[in-house]
């Protein structure tokens, strides 16, 4: 159980970090709902949660701003005086093909998916090392793996995920601080809901276990991470793909 822990989940309105938000909650966390843009999504998650018993708090940052992550973690502190959790999900994809990739496609993406775990990883460390102890989870992708076509921006991102998250965990590690990443293959969310159904046919086939995995699989991995029972696993990355990528 994660009672009296407080957790910060970027990009918490929909998906992944909604169902992690929800999970971290069920297991009695404080969360605090980190969203850029539209608030109506976590509205709803914040009544969800507060209706079920649980406590949590909403925070407006973008989070490839520095100042506006630093922002995050200081009222999530604020609010509840240790921040315990850091869950980076938040994340874009500006999807096209190597040679027509614009420079503005490819430096968005990095900004909000690299530099923004980056900054919020930064702050949120500094907070832990006073404490030391904490709970780092990086929400990667098998495209920073792997590779994807079509998604060289994408993929380089959380690639530099996966090498921050291994950087992070040997400076952190002497301190009490987990760093781990966790690199979902095809989930079963908004964006590739999205998908053309032939698209979706060719990718379910190429999973061995022939479905795609539910935001819910993924939030289940960020519990275990968050937990006591992973306080000896650092610098980590867990696949959750159905065998995609072995």
């Amino acid at each position: 159980m994660l009672n009296g822990k407080t957790a910060v989940i970027t990009g918490a309105g929909r998906g992944i970090g909604r169902a992690a938000a929800l999970r971290l909650a069920e297991q009695g966390a404080r969360v605090v709902l980190n969203f850029r843009s539209s608030i109506t999504q976590v509205e709803e998650l914040l009544q969800a949660i507060k209706n079920a018993g649980g406590k949590a708090i909403a925070v407006k940052a973008d989070v490839s701003r520095e100042e506006e992550a630093r922002h995050l973690v200081s009222e999530a502190i604020k609010e509840y005086k240790t921040l315990d959790i850091l869950v980076n999900n938040a994340g874009i994809a500006r999807d096209n093909l190597l040679v027509r990739m614009s420079e503005e496609e490819f430096d968005n993406v990095l900004d909000v998916n690299l530099k923004g775990t980056f900054f919020c990883m930064k702050h949120a460390a500094a907070a832990m090392l006073r404490q030391r102890s904490g709970r780092i989870i990086n929400i990667a992708s098998v495209a920073g793996i792997a590779g994807n076509a079509g998604q060289a921006n994408y993929a380089a991102s959380k690639a530099g995920i996966i090498g921050l998250t291994k950087t992070a965990a040997r400076e952190l590690a002497g301190r009490g601080i987990t760093v781990n990443a966790i690199a979902p293959g095809f989930i079963k969310t908004d964006m590739t809901d999205a998908l053309p159904e032939r698209i979706k046919e060719a990718s379910i086939a190429a999973i061995p276990m022939g479905r795609y995995g539910s935001p819910e699989e993924v939030a289940a991995a960020v519990c275990f991470l968050a937990s006591e029972d992973a306080g000896y696993i650092t610098g980590q990355v867990l696949q959750v793909n159905g065998g995609l990528v072995m």
